[in-house]
């Protein structure tokens, strides 16, 4: 289409997106296979939003993601450009997914092999074999609906939302994650290995949606991978299929506003005062932050201050960054340390909104499968902790240091024996650097909280109710965070974009 456009004259069409997100990079090479003319603005000096990359002292961080599930998502952006995701990125498959240790020092091995996760299972209580199958069962009557079926489903009519609700009552949607996994099994530790999955994509297991469930079998069918050489291999991957159709990726270029004509964007100012002319505008930007701060009150009668104000935002994330001077071999590549308290703490952190003492931790030992990361002999880790967003009041310029501490004493009692003598790189991320690197309002890790009442048709939609050629894409609006979730995004701008050779 662009070359058709091209020989009578015109140009081809112009859409503007707005960060370089998973979410953003997705639209971006969407959009150029539709026959646009595409520009990424990236605020930051480096692309990929939470999924950029820093490097130090000779180790590799991954700053966010780095679990990769459902690949086929990104092999179809490849194929898109008519490539081969494998001829660029090598994904390897990350077994146990996870291995979760009790503060009692007792584990559980999560992987994708059926048999090896009813012997885990029985392990711990034999007489829960048969409900844990049961779930599964469950998990994959909610994964054909939730995520086959409506995961790049446009919600931008109400009707579209009735048309589910018999399937999401069937389904048990109005339950908590936390309440239908208990409704098959009975040992409180095994229902705390299989409800924690919300907390990959910011929800409270006790009351995100039980539609999350999906996500024990979506992980089952396309198994956990990892990037060799980082999550960061992919953003730049996708950076260079833009640049291969054409597009363009602009750093350090913010969005100030989104310029409306007759309802209408058309195109966007940058805080320098430059005026990019666009036919569509992709935000991939946090949807509360541009609904906020990049459109006028009088754009956004819906989705208004008051509305905003009263929303539910995700927890906060302390992560810290760090690399050993030494390799521990025997700790698995993904690591859940759970502490002595379950839902006490997530009453904490969402809630009352309180820095607890204890935490539960997700530890990520990339160098278990991909030693470039470190220098020879040395080990690269990120631990996560979930804590109270910004709206908590906590100061994390005093509360950082003395946190990173308790974690580290914590880790070296358990998996990192002699860690504090043996870190050589060490660095910090807190909910107010979210809120200030990534403008995510809160500090919110994972932007609005998937509750029910904020998913599907209720939450922002990928295309905007109020200001015609306005779409968003990302963690903040439908399906919601995680790769997948992102990346889905992405793919319903298919359903509400016109081609380009409808706008020439």
């Amino acid at each position: 289409m662009r070359l058709d456009a091209a020989r009578a004259g015109r140009p081809a069409p112009h859409a503007v997106v707005i960060g370089s997100g998973f979410g953003g990079l997705a639209a971006a090479i969407r959009l150029g296979a539709r026959g646009y003319r595409v520009s990424v603005l990236e605020r930051l000096a480096t692309p990929g939003g939470r999924a950029r990359v820093f490097r130090q002292d000779g180790f590799t961080f991954d700053a966010g993601p780095t679990i990769i599930t459902a690949p086929f998502l990104l092999e179809e952006l490849w194929q898109l450009c008519g490539k081969r995701l494998a001829d660029d990125v090598e994904l390897r498959p990350v077994a146990p997914f996870y291995r979760i240790r009790f503060d009692d020092g007792a584990w559980f091995d999560y992987s994708g092999d059926a048999a090896a996760m009813r012997a885990e299972v029985a392990r711990f209580a034999p007489g829960d074999v048969a409900g844990y199958e049961r779930f599964m069962r469950h998990s994959e009557a909610i994964f054909r609906i939730g995520f086959e079926q409506l995961g790049d489903a446009s919600f931008d009519r109400f009707t579209a939302m009735l048309r589910i609700l018999p399937d999401l009552l069937r389904l048990g949607g109005w339950r908590s994650v936390h309440g239908l996994v208990a409704r098959y099994i009975k040992d409180p530790r095994l229902r705390v290995v299989f409800s924690y999955h919300p907390l990959l994509i910011g929800g409270n297991p006790f009351s995100a949606s039980a539609i999350y469930c999906l996500i024990a079998f979506l992980e089952r069918r396309w198994g956990v991978h990892y990037v060799i050489g980082g999550t960061g291999r992919l953003i730049a991957g996708m950076a260079a299929l833009i640049a291969g159709q054409g597009g363009e990726l602009r750093q350090n270029a913010e969005v100030a506003e989104i310029v409306l004509r007759d309802g209408a964007a058309c195109g966007v100012r940058l805080a320098s005062g430059e005026f990019v002319a666009a036919d569509i505008v992709v935000s991939n930007a946090d949807s509360a932050w541009t609904l906020r701060h990049l459109l006028p009150p009088a754009a956004r009668r819906r989705w208004s201050d008051r509305k905003l104000d009263r929303a539910h935002y995700s927890m906060g994330l302390f992560v810290w960054y760090f690399g050993t001077s030494r390799r521990y071999p025997e700790v698995a590549h993904h690591s859940i340390l759970l502490g002595p308290r379950y839902r006490g703490l997530l009453d904490d952190i969402f809630t009352k909104q309180r820095l607890a003492a204890d935490f539960s931790l997700y530890l990520h030992r990339p160098t278990a499968s991909d030693a470039s990361l470190a220098p020879p002999g040395c080990d690269a880790f990120y631990v996560l902790s979930p804590v109270p967003n910004l709206q908590s009041g906590i100061d994390w310029q005093s509360a950082a240091e003395p946190y990173r501490q308790a974690i580290a004493r914590h880790l070296e009692a358990t998996l990192l024996p002699g860690l504090e003598a043996s870190l050589l790189s060490s660095r910090v991320m807190t909910p107010q650097d979210f809120h200030d690197d990534l403008l995510s309002p809160h500090g919110a890790g994972f932007g609005l909280e998937p509750v029910l009442r904020q998913s599907a048709w209720f939450r922002p939609h990928n295309r905007s109710e109020e200001v015609a050629r306005l779409f968003l894409v990302g963690a903040g609006t439908h399906p919601g965070a995680g790769v997948p979730g992102v990346l889905s995004s992405a793919r319903v701008l298919d359903r509400v974009v016109p081609h380009a050779s409808e706008l020439v």
